[in-house]
């Protein structure tokens, strides 16, 4: 829980200083529970992001871009009537809990001043936008409407008069200071102070010492809570997130001890702290989601040909065992006198070496009926043998791209990326369209291939995707441009460029080596060592009329083995 009572104080000082007095320009909802509003203030215009998603909660003055619908929402349409244009008079925090109120001054139909509240109760899967009508008290619409089938104790519904959420019989963590006795363990810290979080209780306690006996009283974790908190009064606070391989783990204002092995962020406002940890979380976690439904359908599709491969192996194996169907129809055509009306079976001499075979027969045709029935099944055998190979082949294909589309599905980190792979396999017919398909406005998404810069300052394209990869090499690339891919790993397209009539025996060693494990990393078998990576100019890299997306032949290639690894300068998109 890293929206804490802390947190919101936070933010709200800050708004205070940064909206307070600001007028509200637009009111626009993105989401179905978030807010986006533009407010122009003496230091110019800022956009304030609020957020009552059960699982990212939050208000903060944000710098991201955001999707609005073609039909406004009803709740965004009464905040337009309501705030637009009205002066923001006062943001505060109600006590020490997770409540924001943003107090407005604007005109109603008649022209008459009226002061309205936008409250924002920031409470996990509880969490809501109320607004209210300062006089009265009266809720004019809340963006989640509560009724008494839900609450008992309180109802969010228009026209009723708003209630705060239960107050709890605890100290507020405002009230705490250097000298206050507190108990030294974690879960009797939150039950005595409002407004902390699981990890602010821990880090009150950091190098502590603790006993198992919660009666024990100590001033060190009052002092190190009143340290936090002054720190956000004199603005001393230093903002950070906590990010593990990408992934934003925790935020505060405060270092955090349990996470201090993780790569740390510092920003210099809270708002910024805020806006990225929740920006990047729901973003992966947005791409996570949409991904699984996309890596099951393509996991399926390759287990099915992985079957068929076994299948047409196993009737190919057969089908070039059937030499011995060819010898008994020569055996029983040199030997029909041999063979009487009836027999099942009959022992000859094979020719071919001397020794005595025994040959199977259907007693109810005659003995050269016999003979031309295994022609015809030696015969058909060769002919299987022949279209066997050839749909072998065609699997082996279909493996080698299904295994590549899923390198790419694990390997995307943004949602337009997914929906571009899902087109991508629209196109081949391993996913079904989606409904309406064809009256959705497609977009002609140009390819945004990642880039690197090696030692010598030579760029370095990597594609993203099946359809960037095509794109990269066949239309991008120039004739000179060095390619690159793992050898038989299901990886991406890698374009070294050349400028200035270079080519790639004007590349030394080092840099060849140092782009091959580029394309080493961005492949299956990044967490491999001694990866093979194939290189070549680009004019000897062909594509196959009627091959999907992202498949390739080359000649003239050479081979070299790397450890995965991306160069230390910055990768760029």
């Amino acid at each position: 829980m890293a929206y804490d009572g802390i947190i919101t104080y936070a933010v709200a000082k800050e708004l205070k200083e940064r909206i307070v007095p600001g007028k509200i320009e637009k009111v626009y909802q993105p989401g179905p529970e978030d807010l986006l509003v533009h407010i122009h203030t003496q230091r110019g215009n800022v956009r304030l992001f609020i957020s009552c998603n059960s699982s990212a909660a939050r208000v903060c003055l944000t710098e991201g871009s955001y999707t609005n619908p073609d039909q406004p929402p009803t709740f965004c349409m009464l905040l337009r009537k309501h705030l637009q244009g009205g002066r923001i008079t006062d943001v505060r925090q109600k006590d020490a809990e997770r409540i924001i109120e943003i107090d407005i001054e604007a005109q109603n139909e008649l022209g008459f001043s009226v002061c309205r509240r936008l409250t924002v109760e920031i409470m996990s899967k509880h969490s809501n936008i109320v607004l209210t009508d300062i006089e009265s008290g009266k809720i004019i619409d809340a963006i989640k409407r509560i009724s008494i089938d839900v609450n008992r104790y309180r109802q969010l519904l228009p026209g009723m008069i708003y209630k705060y959420p239960p107050a709890q019989d605890k100290l507020p963590f405002t009230e705490v200071d250097a000298e206050t006795v507190l108990p030294h363990d974690d879960r009797a810290l939150m039950a005595r102070i409002a407004g902390i979080s699981p990890s602010i209780s821990r880090e009150m306690l950091a190098g502590c010492y603790t006993s198992h006996d919660a009666s024990v009283i100590s001033v060190v974790p009052a002092r190190k809570l009143a340290d936090i908190v002054a720190s956000i009064d004199d603005g001393s606070a230093k903002p950070r997130v906590y990010v593990d391989e990408g992934t934003p783990r925790e935020f505060h204002i405060t270092p955090l001890t349990e996470f201090e092995e993780l790569d740390t962020v510092f920003f210099d406002t809270v708002s910024e702290c805020v806006d990225y940890y929740y920006t990047n979380r729901v973003a992966s976690n947005m791409v996570r989601q949409k991904s699984m439904p996309l890596l099951k359908s393509v996991q399926a599709s390759l287990s099915k040909a992985l079957l068929k491969k076994k299948k047409l192996s196993e009737d190919l194996l057969s089908a070039e065992n059937s030499e011995k169907y060819r010898l008994y129809g020569e055996l029983l055509t040199a030997n029909l006198h041999l063979i009487k009306p009836g027999d099942r079976k009959v022992r000859v001499i094979n020719y071919y070496d001397g020794s005595e075979i025994e040959i199977p027969l259907d007693e109810k045709i005659s003995a050269s009926a016999n003979a031309q029935k295994y022609f015809k099944k030696y015969s058909k055998a060769r002919t299987a043998i022949h279209e066997k190979q050839a749909q072998l082949e065609d699997n082996d294909r279909d493996i080698e791209y299904l295994e590549s589309v899923i390198q790419n599905i694990e390997a995307a980190d943004s949602v337009p990326l997914l929906d571009s792979i899902r087109d991508e396999l629209e196109q081949t017919g391993y996913v079904r369209r989606r409904q309406k398909a064809s009256q959705r406005k497609k977009k002609n998404r140009r390819p945004e291939p990642l880039k690197y810069t090696l030692s010598d300052g030579t760029e370095v394209l990597v594609g993203r995707n099946n359809m960037d990869n095509d794109w990269l090499t066949m239309k991008y690339a120039s004739k000179t441009d060095v390619w690159m891919h793992t050898k038989d790993i299901p990886g991406s397209h890698v374009i070294v460029r050349l400028e200035d009539g270079r080519n790639v025996n004007d590349l030394q060693a080092e840099l060849i080596y140092e782009a091959a494990s580029i394309a080493a990393y961005h492949s299956k078998a990044a967490g491999s060592d001694n990866v093979p990576v194939d290189y070549v100019p680009v004019r000897y890299v062909k594509k196959p009329n009627g091959s999907k997306p992202g498949m390739v032949i080359f000649t003239h290639n050479q081979t070299v083995y790397v450890t995965p690894k991306l160069p230390d300068a910055k990768k760029e998109k």
